[in-house]
């Protein structure tokens, strides 16, 4: 048992390094494709300007949002079938947010291996986000708009700022519908996807 947990182990650690030589590379095709000179770089922004009264163990709050193709996304309907990622994200053609989902890519064998879905949310509308996404590259991730009524779902799990954009935050929420990890962000920083899968393993199947 102890050397098949090595060889586990180390199979996440050869996954982890190769994903994020992927995801340099990606980021690198998708400058060198022209999306470097369609992003909007915001500044230094304030860390954090919002607190989620939600805490793990509490019941994720159920919301239905449209994907990029039009179609509703319920939270409740992944109930008993899949552990579901939340990944809430400022704005589109930003820096930080268009090197995040992507990096989500490398990690969707771990993801599907843990019966894990990410559903990705932005107050930004869905046009912009449908152009958005098709100049990153193909995402394997729902991506979901919370344009209206305006970051109502941001709002109802806590994370919508003051300036109307959503705090980069993720809730993994199990198949329960029980929140068992939070983590609102530094907005200025891409949370480390070495932490959310030790925090996804931690749930299993």
């Amino acid at each position: 048992m102890a050397e098949h947990g090595k060889r586990f182990a180390y199979r996440e650690i050869i996954v982890i390094v190769t994903g994020l030589c992927l995801l340099a590379g990606a980021w690198a095709q998708g400058r060198s494709a022209g999306l470097d000179k369609d992003i909007y770089d915001p500044g230094k922004m304030k860390p954090t300007a919002s607190q989620t009264k939600l805490k793990v163990g509490d019941a994720a709050p159920d919301f239905s949002l449209p994907d990029i193709s039009g179609n509703a996304v319920k939270l409740s309907e992944f109930r008993g079938k899949k552990n579901v990622i939340l990944s809430f994200i400022p704005a589109a053609w930003t820096p930080v947010c268009s090197q995040q989902w992507p990096g989500y890519n490398i990690a969707r064998a771990f993801f599907e291996e843990n019966d894990a879905v990410v559903l990705g949310i932005s107050v930004d509308n869905t046009p912009t986000l449908y152009a958005w996404t098709n100049q990153m590259g193909d995402l394997w991730f729902p991506v979901l708009s919370d344009f209206w009524p305006h970051g109502a779902v941001a709002q109802s799990y806590g994370v919508l700022r003051e300036d109307g954009v959503s705090e980069r935050a993720i809730f993994i929420v199990d198949k329960q519908g029980t929140i068992r990890y939070i983590d609102v962000h530094d907005i200025n920083t891409m949370p480390r996807l070495e932490d959310l899968i030790g925090e996804l393993k931690k749930i299993g199947k």
